[in-house]
């Protein structure tokens, strides 16, 4: 009798250790996963067949362009303005010139007889180009003039969105520099200023 009550419990214990395991496992299953972190957005734009004046606005301390169609914000994008050694001046500003395929008359790159780059980031108005060497000017796509001495919107690499990196110059992503070319004209309004109003100190 003993050993018969021994077995029964023997038994219960074991159901209940398995029931028990296979409580948790189940509740493990309903856990909900780690929220995976959000992710980057470079630009956005949905300006297409919207009316209203275009404008453009730029904030170099967030280093973004905002563009308008009348009041309405239709697209936004990083940029990368002027290094603190050649600032990108703000402003109000119009486009003065278009210009599909533009090449820079001052910077580009510095070649030697072999046609290998020995200076990535040459400056014609600073420095001559050596005996035997080539200088290879910086191509602007898409480039849309503020200033008469050079500043303007134009394709361009953007290393570390948010921070600067240009001669003064503002570059933008080739989709969204192609947008902005597309959608403006000589006169369109461009301001250009120091500090984002969403921005705190």
């Amino acid at each position: 009798m003993a050993a018969s009550w021994t077995l029964k419990t023997g038994a219960l214990l074991v159901w209940a250790a398995a029931f028990g395991l296979s409580s948790c496992a189940t509740g493990n299953r309903h856990q909900k996963p780690a929220a995976e972190p959000a992710k980057f957005v470079m630009y956005h734009w949905e300006g297409d067949g919207v009316q209203g004046e275009p404008s453009i606005v730029i904030y170099l301390d967030t280093q973004k362009a905002e563009f308008y169609r009348g009041k309405k914000l239709v697209g936004w994008t990083y940029v990368a303005t002027g290094k603190p050694s050649h600032p990108t001046p703000s402003g109000k500003f119009r486009i003065i010139e278009k210009t599909p395929d533009k090449i820079s008359n001052l910077y580009g790159k510095l070649l030697d007889v072999d046609g290998k780059v020995v200076d990535s980031d040459f400056n014609l108005s600073k420095e001559e180009v050596p005996e035997g060497h080539q200088f290879s000017p910086a191509r602007m796509p898409m480039f849309q003039r503020l200033t008469n001495d050079g500043v303007g919107l134009h394709v361009g690499p953007i290393p570390r969105p948010g921070a600067t990196a240009s001669h003064g110059c503002i570059r933008v992503p080739r989709y969204m520099a192609q947008k902005f070319f597309a959608n403006t004209a000589i006169g369109t309004p461009v301001t250009i200023l120091a500090k984002s109003p969403d921005k705190k100190d």
